[in-house]
């Protein structure tokens, strides 16, 4: 993992009028060109991406979005797209014209940011055009003549540094020098050469805290704790019935999974969400939504072995649907349940409001390795290393 995820990169979403220069702005602040610029409008037709530095604050995502007041014949699918970046953005650049008052759209979608909780930085671009050099507390910057723009930079890393949770991901639960376990199936949905994301994460989160990582098989799981006893175990989801066979009761287990939605923010609500499990009716549908896309193998495990685990606890007749990427379904009513992935490719802000669109919808909402958890008997002891969360809910 030579760079940082995307996911882990704080999300700074560019929104404003066609042909206010966002494309520009953003042009500019990455010292690149990456978005195409005209002056027609409606230029901007898909949100453009950008990884960066941004000092104070570090790794960033620039995100270029279409404009909010297109007119153009594909304008409402252009606004629909550049709308659906709120659900992940960390700082949003709210850009208007310099030398002119915020029109009715950007004034609607400031209050949109205030509900939605966003912090927001309202920028004036084109300055240039102006006949004298602003001083007022409003943000001015041109574009096109490199005005205001680092200035810009430091105010977006700044508020972005402000705005920062240091969110753990295993570090708080270890002490310098403890070792860990991590137990890694090496099979054929492994990817090959490489470890999956998250498993990369534990180990560098361990790193962080002065602890060792002891990663292994699960074959050789039971060799590897004859010779050392670890502070915990962690292992993939799909193997948690073998792996807690295999370790001793004294000894802690959890999953990346289960760490993965700590780590995001979504854990506690997602316990809750187990209960309903029990409670599952013939024909129910199921939403399986990952935050990735990628080539399913014949075993995947979102669409075929969680699927074949419910239907073979519950005794009902199930239905399954998947959904990927950015593919999220706005409306969730068709669905009894909602089982999210751990969300490693998606950011914290995105997978808090995947879940809390479920819970507005009175729908139950877990994850998949709670779900795992659950199934394979050991969800009371995948979350014992974790004291602060509420009680588990009565699954009879």
């Amino acid at each position: 993992m030579n760079e940082t995820p995307k996911a882990e990169r704080p999300h700074v979403v560019f929104f404003g009028r066609t042909n206010v220069g966002k494309s520009s702005l953003v042009n500019a602040i990455a010292g690149q060109a990456l978005s195409l610029v005209a002056d027609q409008p409606g230029t901007t037709t898909d949100p453009v991406e950008k990884a960066m530095e941004m000092l104070p604050a570090g790794p960033v995502l620039l995100i270029d979005t279409p404009g909010l007041d297109d007119t153009s014949e594909l304008g409402s699918l252009r606004v629909a797209r550049a709308q659906r970046e709120l659900v992940h953005t960390d700082l949003a650049v709210l850009v208007g014209e310099a030398g002119t008052h915020l029109s009715a759209s950007e004034t609607a979608f400031l209050s949109q940011l205030t509900k939605a909780r966003v912090p927001v930085l309202t920028v004036f671009n084109k300055c240039d055009r102006l006949p004298l050099t602003p001083t007022s507390e409003d943000i001015f910057v041109s574009a096109k003549t490199g005005y205001g723009i680092k200035a810009l930079i430091e105010r977006i890393a700044h508020t972005l540094k402000e705005e920062a949770i240091d969110r753990p991901l295993i570090r708080d639960l270890v002490a310098p020098n403890d070792c860990c376990i991590l137990v890694v199936p090496i099979d054929s949905a492994a990817p090959k050469g490489r470890l999956i994301l998250p498993q990369q994460q534990v180990i560098r989160d361990l790193l962080a805290a002065q602890a060792e990582a002891l990663v292994v098989s699960c074959e050789s799981l039971p060799h590897a704790l004859t010779r050392i006893t670890p502070k915990l175990v962690v292992c993939d989801s799909q193997v948690f019935a073998r792996v807690s066979a295999a370790t001793p009761s004294s000894i802690p287990l959890t999953s990346f999974s289960i760490l993965m939605a700590r780590y995001k923010g979504t854990l506690k609500p997602q316990i809750e969400g187990i209960a309903h499990i029990p409670h599952l009716k013939d024909h129910d549908r199921i939403l399986m939504a990952e935050g990735c896309t990628h080539h399913r193998q014949c075993d995947d495990i979102g669409t075929v072995k969680i699927p074949r685990w419910l239907t073979e606890h519950t005794g009902k007749n199930l239905a399954f649907t998947a959904s990927s990427g950015k593919g999220y379904p706005d409306d969730l009513s068709p669905y009894a349940m909602v089982i999210l992935c751990g969300g490693c490719m998606v950011n914290a802000r995105e997978m808090q409001y995947r879940l809390r669109k479920a819970q507005d919808a009175g729908i139950a909402v877990t994850n998949y390795g709670l779900c795992i958890a659950y199934l394979s008997g050991v969800l009371q002891r995948s979350l014992e290393l974790f004291p602060d969360l509420p009680p588990i809910p009565n699954l009879s």
